[in-house]
């Protein structure tokens, strides 16, 4: 009977060895949660206030959760976000941080004003080009900001608005200052810029 028992044991053992490594992968879980809105590319096509996340590093979309953990930043748009992201564990957050940042990068590609545009150009080489590189630079991932080129429209002035009425902090004294300089006309330039940029 003993013998019997050990042999169930280690036919069940690798079994259960693969169901935990299926458990402990970053598409489980928290990655579902995410896709509701992020979608499983990360492409966020289903709101236009919804960001797209797909190949955006992960030391970014780790720094980005974390503050709206730590109320840094308010789920302006989508309340039930900080309610999912609230209960989200460290190991929870680097998962779906890695799988997101492991995906194609995905463009927004919006139609744009070119005269806008060319200003926007001009704009971010000038006040946001030392902390915001393109999502195709070999140094993005060490950048201090998030790669904002080819990011979607309402999703740019969501959070430019959001900087602006406080319901986002600044990460560094710099970019308030920065931030502090532009005006609407600025902003609809930088988002013209940003939305319409492909590599």
């Amino acid at each position: 009977m003993t013998t019997t028992k050990n042999m169930r044991m280690l036919v069940l053992l690798p079994v259960l060895l693969l169901l935990n490594a299926a458990l402990a992968a970053p598409t489980a879980p928290v990655a579902e949660i995410c896709s509701t809105c992020h979608g499983e590319d990360g492409a966020g096509l289903s709101e236009a206030a919804v960001p797209i996340i797909a190949g955006i590093p992960a030391t970014h979309l780790e720094e980005a959760i974390y503050s709206y953990q730590d109320g840094a930043r308010q789920c302006v748009a989508q309340p039930p976000m900080c309610v999912v992201i609230a209960e989200l564990s460290e190991a929870e957050v680097i998962d779906a941080a890695d799988y997101y940042a492991a995906l194609e990068r995905v463009w927004a590609r919006e139609p744009r004003d070119p005269a806008l545009a060319e200003e926007g150009s001009r704009i971010h080489a000038e006040l946001c080009a030392k902390c915001h590189l393109r999502p195709d630079d070999p140094d993005v991932e060490n950048a201090l900001g998030i790669p904002l080129h080819g990011q979607r429209a309402g999703y740019l002035r969501l959070a430019f608005n959001a900087y602006l009425s406080g319901d986002r902090e600044t990460l560094v004294p710099a970019m308030a200052q920065q931030i502090g300089k532009l005006d609407a006309a600025d902003i609809e330039a930088l988002v013209n810029y940003y939305a319409s940029f492909e590599p």
